[in-house]
């Protein structure tokens, strides 16, 4: 399989364009891994220069993250992992349904919904920040307040426009004949959709689940509305109070900056393969 980077440098032949290609590469990489790296040996250093950057850690110690956890840094690491993790959950399962609705069935005002779905996406959160709130504080019907609780946090992240928009255009490009094979031999539409659509939709699956998790991790004003006690922060709060915090020292801080990067990079890597697949899918029937 042969990969053309947008550069145009595969088709550059010779010694010259060699060296080229190494130096290009190796800019680029140090460019998108360099702070990376730096976080890295950072979070491991007991002394720490924020002019000097080294790839290996002078002084190697765990202090940094032993401190953290005096600052209740894993409570709140935790606190991002029940809310990613449900939140997570519940996202996909709207959307597969939401999108199977979408691109399977016809009914009146169809249009009217992915367009309000469409309008969602473009809404800065700022503008729904103060309704939100007064929604989570009073639920309609069922009149319970969810500030200071995980669902609160959980709740808001189950549908995303973004990811029924991607899982209803491909699931458009499943072919209708699999499914009416599937009635003829008997299979209900229940049993159609786990057994045949959905397994068909692994790449768009691994699609919203890294661009699910990362928008979830990084949620910033919904916690901030929710969690009014410490106890229920998350990651992304926790980070700005221990900035703002002089007691706190740099080390600790890029430990949990450290703490805070490492899940959305393990999740990428867990679900590259189907987010790729998803990528160049959408790409190739675009």
């Amino acid at each position: 399989m042969r990969f053309d980077s947008a550069l145009g440098l595969e088709s550059r032949k010779g010694p010259l364009a060699t060296t080229g290609k190494i130096l290009v590469y190796s800019m680029m990489v140090l460019v998108f891994t360099g702070p990376l790296v730096g976080l890295l040996v950072s979070a491991f250093s007991k002394t720490l220069d924020p002019t000097s950057f080294t790839l290996w850690p002078d002084e190697f110690t765990l202090e940094n993250f032993t401190q953290a956890a005096d600052k209740n840094v894993y409570l709140y690491l935790f606190n991002s992992f029940v809310v990613v993790g449900f939140g997570l959950a519940l996202q996909m399962v709207v959307s597969v349904f939401a999108a199977y609705s979408l691109a399977r069935k016809r009914f009146r005002g169809m249009s009217f919904v992915m367009l309000i779905m469409l309008a969602t996406m473009m809404l800065p959160e700022e503008i729904i920040a103060i309704p939100l709130s007064l929604v989570l504080a009073d639920m309609p019907v069922i009149h319970a307040n969810l500030i200071n609780s995980y669902a609160g946090m959980i709740l808001p992240v189950g549908a995303w426009g973004f990811s029924i928009l991607v899982m209803t255009e491909f699931m458009k490009e499943v072919p209708v004949e699999l499914e009416e094979a599937a009635k003829i031999d008997g299979a209900g539409e229940l049993r159609t959709f786990f057994t045949i659509i959905l397994p068909l939709c692994k790449p768009a699956l691994g699609v919203i689940g890294v661009f699910g998790f990362t928008m979830i991790w990084d949620q910033y004003l919904l916690p901030l509305i929710v969690a009014n006690e410490s106890e229920h922060w998350t990651l992304p709060i926790a980070l700005r109070s221990l900035r703002s915090d002089e007691e706190v020292g740099i080390g600790v801080l890029l430990a949990a900056s450290l703490l805070a990067l490492l899940p959305s990079v393990i999740a990428f890597l867990a679900f590259q393969r189907q987010f790729m697949r998803g990528l160049t899918s959408g790409a190739i029937k675009g």
